[in-house]
Protein backbone atom coordinates (compact mmCIF):
# COMPACT_ATOMS: atom_id res chain seq x y z
CA UNK A 1 0.00 0.00 0.00
CA UNK A 2 1.50 3.59 -0.64
CA UNK A 3 1.89 6.15 1.61
CA UNK A 4 3.83 7.68 4.40
CA UNK A 5 3.88 7.07 7.75
CA UNK A 6 1.34 8.92 10.14
CA UNK A 7 -0.01 9.04 13.72
CA UNK A 8 -3.05 6.68 13.92
CA UNK A 9 -6.50 8.38 13.40
CA UNK A 10 -8.15 6.52 15.93
CA UNK A 11 -5.93 8.13 19.17
CA UNK A 12 -8.69 10.79 18.85
CA UNK A 13 -12.35 11.10 17.98
CA UNK A 14 -13.26 10.76 14.48
CA UNK A 15 -16.05 13.02 12.45
CA UNK A 16 -18.46 11.00 10.45
CA UNK A 17 -20.17 13.30 8.15
CA UNK A 18 -23.16 11.66 6.50
CA UNK A 19 -23.22 9.48 9.82
CA UNK A 20 -26.81 9.02 8.58
CA UNK A 21 -26.77 7.76 5.12
CA UNK A 22 -25.51 5.03 3.51
CA UNK A 23 -21.99 4.36 3.65
CA UNK A 24 -21.61 6.84 6.89
CA UNK A 25 -23.76 4.63 9.18
CA UNK A 26 -22.05 1.42 8.47
CA UNK A 27 -18.69 3.56 8.86
CA UNK A 28 -19.62 4.77 12.51
CA UNK A 29 -20.77 1.50 13.36
CA UNK A 30 -17.75 -0.43 12.81
CA UNK A 31 -15.67 2.27 14.53
CA UNK A 32 -17.67 2.22 17.55
CA UNK A 33 -16.91 -1.55 17.58
CA UNK A 34 -14.13 -0.77 17.48
CA UNK A 35 -13.40 1.38 20.24
CA UNK A 36 -12.92 4.71 18.34
CA UNK A 37 -15.04 7.79 19.87
CA UNK A 38 -17.33 8.87 17.42
CA UNK A 39 -19.18 11.98 16.34
CA UNK A 40 -21.87 11.51 14.17
CA UNK A 41 -22.66 14.27 12.41
CA UNK A 42 -26.32 14.88 9.88
CA UNK A 43 -28.43 17.69 9.47
CA UNK A 44 -30.76 16.70 11.53
CA UNK A 45 -29.61 14.93 14.67
CA UNK A 46 -31.54 13.27 17.46
CA UNK A 47 -30.02 13.11 20.35
CA UNK A 48 -27.27 10.71 20.57
CA UNK A 49 -26.85 8.65 17.58
CA UNK A 50 -26.57 4.73 18.08
CA UNK A 51 -22.93 4.41 17.13
CA UNK A 52 -21.86 7.71 18.84
CA UNK A 53 -22.45 11.32 19.86
CA UNK A 54 -24.60 13.22 17.55
CA UNK A 55 -23.91 16.63 16.50
CA UNK A 56 -25.83 19.21 13.82
CA UNK A 57 -23.56 19.58 10.75
CA UNK A 58 -25.09 21.04 7.49
CA UNK A 59 -22.80 21.95 4.26
CA UNK A 60 -24.71 25.54 3.90
CA UNK A 61 -24.51 26.29 7.30
CA UNK A 62 -20.81 26.55 8.05
CA UNK A 63 -21.58 27.77 11.44
CA UNK A 64 -21.74 23.66 12.31
CA UNK A 65 -18.72 23.09 11.01
CA UNK A 66 -16.42 24.55 13.89
CA UNK A 67 -18.31 22.79 16.73
CA UNK A 68 -18.07 19.26 14.80
CA UNK A 69 -14.71 19.44 14.35
CA UNK A 70 -13.90 20.40 18.20
CA UNK A 71 -10.64 17.74 19.62
CA UNK A 72 -11.52 15.70 16.19
CA UNK A 73 -8.10 13.69 14.53
CA UNK A 74 -9.64 12.30 11.38
CA UNK A 75 -13.33 12.69 9.33
CA UNK A 76 -15.13 10.54 7.27
CA UNK A 77 -16.05 12.64 4.31
CA UNK A 78 -19.21 12.34 2.70
CA UNK A 79 -20.05 15.76 0.17
CA UNK A 80 -23.58 16.94 -0.33
CA UNK A 81 -25.87 14.66 -2.63
CA UNK A 82 -26.36 16.64 -5.54
CA UNK A 83 -24.59 19.65 -4.64
CA UNK A 84 -23.70 20.84 -8.53
CA UNK A 85 -20.30 22.42 -6.87
CA UNK A 86 -18.87 20.34 -3.99
CA UNK A 87 -15.46 21.75 -4.02
CA UNK A 88 -17.32 25.32 -2.96
CA UNK A 89 -18.25 23.93 0.07
CA UNK A 90 -15.72 21.33 1.07
CA UNK A 91 -12.40 23.11 0.26
CA UNK A 92 -12.83 25.59 2.80
CA UNK A 93 -14.49 23.06 5.50
CA UNK A 94 -10.81 21.02 4.83
CA UNK A 95 -8.79 24.22 5.05
CA UNK A 96 -10.70 24.69 8.67
CA UNK A 97 -10.25 21.33 9.94
CA UNK A 98 -6.53 21.42 9.23
CA UNK A 99 -6.18 24.65 11.43
CA UNK A 100 -8.50 23.20 13.85
CA UNK A 101 -5.36 19.92 13.68
CA UNK A 102 -7.37 16.95 12.05
CA UNK A 103 -4.54 14.84 9.77
CA UNK A 104 -6.61 11.79 8.52
CA UNK A 105 -9.63 12.71 5.99
CA UNK A 106 -10.95 10.22 3.74
CA UNK A 107 -13.08 11.10 1.35
CA UNK A 108 -16.21 9.09 -0.18
CA UNK A 109 -16.20 9.71 -4.16
CA UNK A 110 -17.33 8.14 -6.74
CA UNK A 111 -15.84 5.14 -9.72
CA UNK A 112 -16.99 8.08 -12.67
CA UNK A 113 -14.78 10.46 -10.70
CA UNK A 114 -10.90 11.23 -11.41
CA UNK A 115 -8.53 13.13 -9.70
CA UNK A 116 -7.98 14.90 -13.35
CA UNK A 117 -11.65 16.35 -13.12
CA UNK A 118 -13.54 19.26 -11.76
CA UNK A 119 -16.00 19.69 -9.08
CA UNK A 120 -15.23 16.71 -6.78
CA UNK A 121 -11.94 16.08 -8.60
CA UNK A 122 -10.61 19.41 -6.58
CA UNK A 123 -11.67 17.78 -3.60
CA UNK A 124 -9.31 14.73 -4.70
CA UNK A 125 -6.35 17.11 -5.36
CA UNK A 126 -6.79 18.91 -2.04
CA UNK A 127 -6.61 16.04 0.04
CA UNK A 128 -3.35 14.49 -1.04
CA UNK A 129 -2.18 18.58 -0.85
CA UNK A 130 -3.17 19.36 2.42
CA UNK A 131 -3.18 16.46 5.11
CA UNK A 132 -0.58 14.07 5.82
CA UNK A 133 -2.72 11.11 5.62
CA UNK A 134 -6.05 10.64 3.18
CA UNK A 135 -7.77 8.58 1.41
CA UNK A 136 -10.58 8.33 -1.38
CA UNK A 137 -13.09 5.99 -1.77
CA UNK A 138 -13.91 5.53 -5.14
CA UNK A 139 -17.11 3.22 -5.53
CA UNK A 140 -18.79 1.66 -7.77
CA UNK A 141 -22.64 2.09 -8.23
CA UNK A 142 -23.97 0.97 -4.77
CA UNK A 143 -26.23 -2.69 -4.48
CA UNK A 144 -27.95 -0.76 -1.68
CA UNK A 145 -29.76 1.18 -5.15
CA UNK A 146 -31.49 -2.05 -5.54
CA UNK A 147 -33.12 -1.83 -1.97
CA UNK A 148 -35.03 0.39 0.32
CA UNK A 149 -36.76 3.11 -1.41
CA UNK A 150 -34.45 4.09 -4.23
CA UNK A 151 -35.86 4.45 -7.58
CA UNK A 152 -34.15 1.44 -8.81
CA UNK A 153 -35.93 -0.90 -5.60
CA UNK A 154 -39.55 1.16 -5.88
CA UNK A 155 -39.84 0.40 -9.81
CA UNK A 156 -39.45 -3.19 -8.99
CA UNK A 157 -41.92 -3.61 -6.81
CA UNK A 158 -44.30 -1.84 -8.61
CA UNK A 159 -43.87 -2.53 -12.07
CA UNK A 160 -40.77 -5.53 -12.30
CA UNK A 161 -38.61 -3.53 -14.21
CA UNK A 162 -35.59 -2.08 -13.81
CA UNK A 163 -35.29 1.95 -16.14
CA UNK A 164 -32.01 3.28 -17.14
CA UNK A 165 -29.88 4.67 -20.06
CA UNK A 166 -27.21 2.30 -19.72
CA UNK A 167 -27.83 -0.20 -22.23
CA UNK A 168 -25.80 -3.09 -22.44
CA UNK A 169 -23.29 -1.94 -20.32
CA UNK A 170 -22.02 -3.24 -17.11
CA UNK A 171 -21.36 -2.48 -13.51
CA UNK A 172 -19.21 -4.05 -10.90
CA UNK A 173 -22.04 -3.55 -8.44
CA UNK A 174 -20.59 -3.35 -5.04
CA UNK A 175 -21.85 -3.36 -1.43
CA UNK A 176 -21.78 -0.21 0.84
CA UNK A 177 -20.65 -2.82 3.45
CA UNK A 178 -17.52 -3.62 1.54
CA UNK A 179 -17.19 0.02 1.17
CA UNK A 180 -17.67 1.37 4.60
CA UNK A 181 -14.93 -1.73 5.62
CA UNK A 182 -12.82 -0.03 3.15
CA UNK A 183 -13.25 3.22 4.38
CA UNK A 184 -12.23 2.14 8.07
CA UNK A 185 -9.29 0.36 7.35
CA UNK A 186 -7.97 4.12 5.70
CA UNK A 187 -9.50 5.67 8.97
CA UNK A 188 -7.95 3.30 11.54
CA UNK A 189 -4.61 1.61 9.66
CA UNK A 190 -1.48 2.55 11.18
CA UNK A 191 0.13 3.30 7.97
CA UNK A 192 -1.74 6.17 6.34
CA UNK A 193 -3.09 4.84 3.12
CA UNK A 194 -2.60 8.15 0.79
CA UNK A 195 -4.42 6.80 -2.05
CA UNK A 196 -7.59 6.11 -3.95
CA UNK A 197 -9.41 3.27 -3.93
CA UNK A 198 -11.43 2.09 -7.19
CA UNK A 199 -14.17 -0.18 -4.79
CA UNK A 200 -16.53 -2.73 -6.69
CA UNK A 201 -17.71 -5.99 -6.63
CA UNK A 202 -16.24 -9.22 -7.96
CA UNK A 203 -18.45 -9.36 -10.79
CA UNK A 204 -19.18 -6.32 -13.79
CA UNK A 205 -22.80 -7.13 -14.75
CA UNK A 206 -25.23 -5.12 -17.16
CA UNK A 207 -29.12 -4.16 -15.74
CA UNK A 208 -30.03 -6.84 -18.23
CA UNK A 209 -27.74 -9.45 -15.66
CA UNK A 210 -29.00 -8.04 -12.54
CA UNK A 211 -32.71 -8.14 -13.06
CA UNK A 212 -32.24 -11.85 -14.23
CA UNK A 213 -30.48 -12.25 -10.48
CA UNK A 214 -33.10 -10.69 -9.34
CA UNK A 215 -35.68 -12.61 -10.70
CA UNK A 216 -34.54 -15.89 -9.69
CA UNK A 217 -33.84 -14.43 -5.86
CA UNK A 218 -37.40 -12.92 -5.82
CA UNK A 219 -39.45 -15.80 -7.78
CA UNK A 220 -41.16 -13.25 -9.92
CA UNK A 221 -40.04 -11.39 -13.23
CA UNK A 222 -37.48 -8.42 -13.02
CA UNK A 223 -36.51 -7.10 -15.91
CA UNK A 224 -34.28 -3.97 -17.64
CA UNK A 225 -35.92 -1.09 -19.67
CA UNK A 226 -33.44 0.44 -21.72
CA UNK A 227 -34.54 4.41 -22.35
CA UNK A 228 -32.65 7.22 -24.14
CA UNK A 229 -30.64 9.44 -22.06
CA UNK A 230 -33.53 12.58 -22.73
CA UNK A 231 -36.17 10.11 -21.60
CA UNK A 232 -34.22 8.94 -18.38
CA UNK A 233 -33.51 12.97 -17.90
CA UNK A 234 -37.46 13.64 -18.05
CA UNK A 235 -38.22 10.30 -16.06
CA UNK A 236 -35.97 11.53 -12.90
CA UNK A 237 -37.02 15.43 -13.25
CA UNK A 238 -40.63 14.09 -12.61
CA UNK A 239 -40.33 12.61 -9.56
CA UNK A 240 -38.65 16.19 -8.37
CA UNK A 241 -35.11 15.82 -9.04
CA UNK A 242 -33.71 18.79 -9.98
CA UNK A 243 -32.64 19.19 -13.69
CA UNK A 244 -28.86 19.60 -13.14
CA UNK A 245 -28.91 17.21 -11.20
CA UNK A 246 -30.87 14.47 -13.62
CA UNK A 247 -28.78 15.56 -16.24
CA UNK A 248 -25.89 14.45 -14.71
CA UNK A 249 -27.15 11.42 -13.76
CA UNK A 250 -28.41 10.32 -17.02
CA UNK A 251 -25.26 11.18 -18.34
CA UNK A 252 -23.79 8.87 -16.32
CA UNK A 253 -25.55 6.30 -17.55
CA UNK A 254 -25.08 6.90 -21.18
CA UNK A 255 -20.48 6.73 -20.02
CA UNK A 256 -21.99 3.32 -18.80
CA UNK A 257 -23.65 2.04 -21.93
CA UNK A 258 -20.25 3.40 -23.58
CA UNK A 259 -17.99 0.71 -21.17
CA UNK A 260 -17.53 3.72 -18.42
CA UNK A 261 -17.96 0.84 -15.71
CA UNK A 262 -16.88 -2.05 -17.02
CA UNK A 263 -14.17 -3.34 -14.85
CA UNK A 264 -13.50 -4.77 -11.58
CA UNK A 265 -10.51 -3.97 -9.01
CA UNK A 266 -9.00 -5.70 -6.04
CA UNK A 267 -9.31 -3.27 -3.32
CA UNK A 268 -11.48 -5.19 -0.95
CA UNK A 269 -9.75 -8.05 -0.99
CA UNK A 270 -6.64 -6.15 -1.09
CA UNK A 271 -7.41 -3.72 2.20
CA UNK A 272 -9.43 -5.91 3.71
CA UNK A 273 -8.17 -9.57 3.38
CA UNK A 274 -11.60 -11.14 2.10
CA UNK A 275 -13.62 -10.67 -1.13
CA UNK A 276 -16.22 -8.17 -1.53
CA UNK A 277 -20.01 -9.42 -1.74
CA UNK A 278 -21.30 -10.65 -4.87
CA UNK A 279 -24.54 -9.05 -6.63
CA UNK A 280 -26.16 -12.74 -6.55
CA UNK A 281 -25.38 -13.24 -2.47
CA UNK A 282 -26.56 -9.79 -1.82
CA UNK A 283 -30.15 -9.61 -3.59
CA UNK A 284 -30.69 -13.57 -2.36
CA UNK A 285 -30.22 -11.43 1.36
CA UNK A 286 -32.76 -8.92 0.46
CA UNK A 287 -35.46 -10.67 -1.77
CA UNK A 288 -38.14 -10.10 0.40
CA UNK A 289 -37.50 -5.75 -0.25
CA UNK A 290 -38.10 -6.43 -3.94
CA UNK A 291 -41.31 -7.90 -3.74
CA UNK A 292 -44.99 -5.92 -4.61
CA UNK A 293 -46.08 -4.77 -0.76
CA UNK A 294 -42.41 -4.40 0.88
CA UNK A 295 -42.78 -0.68 2.63
CA UNK A 296 -39.34 -0.14 1.05
CA UNK A 297 -37.30 0.25 4.52
CA UNK A 298 -34.94 -1.96 4.71
CA UNK A 299 -31.79 0.66 3.50
CA UNK A 300 -34.14 3.24 3.42
CA UNK A 301 -31.32 5.76 3.00
CA UNK A 302 -30.38 4.55 -0.54
CA UNK A 303 -27.57 7.57 -0.63
CA UNK A 304 -25.11 9.38 1.87
CA UNK A 305 -26.04 13.15 3.08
Amino acid sequence: MSGGEARPAGDGTILVTGGTGTTGRRVAARLAARGHRVRVASRRPGGDAPHGAAVRFDWADTATHAPALDGVSGVYLVPAVADPDPAAHVLPFLDRARRAGVERVVLLGASAVTEADGGLGEVYRALRERFPAWAVLRPSWFMQNFTGRHPHAESIRASGEIVSATGDGRIAFVDADDIAEVGVRALTDERAHNAAHLITGPQALSYADAAALLSVATGRPVRHRAVSRTVLRDRLTATGMPVEYAEMLAGMDEAIAAGAEDRTSPAVERVTGRAPRSFAEFVAAHAEDHRPGADGTADRDATDG
